[in-house]
């Protein structure tokens, strides 16, 4: 009977010993982890910012946590993830390819590729094709003007009432992106954008809740019949519209002559030479990263800024005094005009601060056996760059805690960028469609604000500031009411 008992409690400490978690040798410090789950019980699986910041308080700017069983090591503070992804951006520039997304995204696309040489040719490509739409009657200011003015007579519809702007805020960013990407705009509110953007949302919604914590900390659970399987679901049916509308463009092109970047790829698919990563296959994933990124931050910035409007309605009113005085006797704004709205920009530019829209960016991973601030952190390591810690850091931002278009203001009332504004991220890495993003939020803003007023609807108690976490952070559910300040026609006489 005893020797019964010793062995079993030895067949219990050798199972122990065999499942426990091994932090590697002068590995940052962090959290005791428990065996195959890892720290999951220790963070808030709703909202784990809080717990992030409490983290940074006791263990410093670099410290560990496990995913189930795999090491993660989060960077806090401007200098601890310049210091990782700009100067030693070779060692922390990869994706983990264990995890949701990466799976989702099958290696494939310009997101979650890891490190090599397919992700910088495609990374080139999309850099040189949007900086290219930037000239010419093409170019991206004008479609992004075009679409701008079916979302003001959409407004004018509702003007004197109140309306939910999330769906429209979607559409408008979502045709936006098309246009760009493959030169289509939908009706808003047609079935084919509502399907399109369904199948997003959709997806969305769960990685943005906890099945994704649940999926990327337990290998065991993801061939079972839970909710994360409708993304992939989703995502074969995102890629057969796309396989359709390039099969349509190979069909109706002229070589050489690209009317967007669908046009352009197909061109660079004539010249490619052996070994190249491009393909269709490639193409299609890529078109959904692209829209992805561009939907659905551009939306709930958007939707950020204008709660954020008109719960301040005296900044509103200076934004409309600028505007009024800088576009005076012009049709329209153009992207130039910014250099001469320094408070409009600056309204802009804290909206997306506070609005903390990918708080902990996309993952990274090591590339290779490196170390941080005198921490070794093994190849293979996933890393996390907390930019909600940078977008609210103390001695970077003089109201670091509060809504001020002063964060972005120098003393003599010009627009100055502070260094610690990364809600692009920094590095190699860096969201490549921050110039689309930019010009967008800024046509879209200064049309709108100049046509219209936005006002908290008066039976709506008062404005809940409160955000909801997710893999992006979005504004909770609003209404706003829209009064007319100047007809589009009268502006264009």
């Amino acid at each position: 009977m005893l020797g019964s008992l010793v062995l079993f409690g030895f067949c219990i400490c050798l199972f122990y010993f065999l499942i426990r978690v091994q932090r590697p040798k002068n590995f940052p410090p962090g959290p005791r982890p428990l065996p195959i789950f890892g720290n999951f019980f220790q963070l808030n699986i709703k909202n784990p910012l809080k717990d992030f910041e409490m983290l940074a308080e006791r263990y410093g700017n670099v410290y560990s946590l496990y995913l189930g069983r795999s090491p993660a090591v989060v960077l806090n503070g401007l200098k601890t993830i310049k210091k990782a992804l700009v100067s030693k951006s070779a060692d922390f520039s990869g994706r983990p390819q264990n995890l949701l997304v990466s799976h989702i995204n099958e290696g494939k696309g310009v997101i979650m590729v890891d490190y090599g040489p397919a992700w910088k040719e495609h990374r080139r490509f999309a850099l040189m094709t949007l900086r290219n739409f930037g000239m010419g009657k093409q170019s991206m200011e004008n479609r992004i003007l075009g679409e701008i003015e079916h979302l003001v007579a959409k407004l004018e519809i509702h003007a004197g009432s109140v309306m939910d702007p999330e769906t429209l805020f979607h559409d408008a960013a979502s045709n936006i992106i098309n246009l760009v990407l493959s030169g289509t705009r939908y009706e808003y509110g047609g079935e084919s954008l509502k399907k399109f953007i369904t199948l997003f949302n959709e997806a969305a919604k769960i990685i943005n809740g906890p099945w994704l914590m649940i999926y990327d900390n337990f290998p065991l659970v993801r061939s079972l019949p839970l909710p994360f399987m409708k993304i992939f679901k989703n995502n074969h049916l995102l890629k057969e519209i796309t396989a359709t509308m390039i099969k349509n463009h190979k069909t109706t092109r002229i070589r050489g002559e690209p009317r967007d970047f669908v046009d352009c790829y197909l061109d660079e698919l004539d010249m490619v030479k052996e070994g190249s990563s491009f393909n269709e296959e490639q193409l299609e994933m890529f078109i959904l990263n692209l829209h992805e990124a561009g939907i659905d931050t551009i939306s709930k910035t958007l939707l950020t800024t204008f709660l954020y409007l008109m719960a301040y309605p005296d900044i509103q009113e200076r934004c409309q005094q600028e505007i009024d005085e800088v576009l005076l006797g012009k049709s329209e704004v153009s992207f130039e005009d910014r250099h001469d709205m320094p408070y409009t920009q600056a309204v802009m530019h804290e909206s997306q601060r506070i609005a903390n829209i990918v708080p902990l960016s996309v993952f990274h991973s090591t590339t290779r056996d490196t170390e941080l601030m005198g921490y070794s952190i093994p190849k293979g390591t996933i890393i996390i760059p907390n930019l909600s810690s940078v977008l609210r850091e103390k001695g970077q931002w003089k109201f670091p805690h509060e809504f001020n278009p002063s964060n972005f203001l120098n003393k003599q009332g010009q627009f100055e960028k502070p260094e610690a504004f990364i809600p692009f991220s920094v590095g190699p890495r860096a969201c490549l469609g921050e110039g689309l993003a930019r010009m967008e939020l800024f046509l879209i803003l200064v049309s709108l604000l100049r046509r219209f007023r936005f006002i908290w609807p008066e039976d709506a108690g008062e404005p809940d500031l409160t955000p909801v976490y997710g893999v992006t952070i979005a504004p909770k559910p609003y209404k706003m009411g829209i009064r007319l300040r100047q007809p589009a026609r009268e502006i264009q006489k």
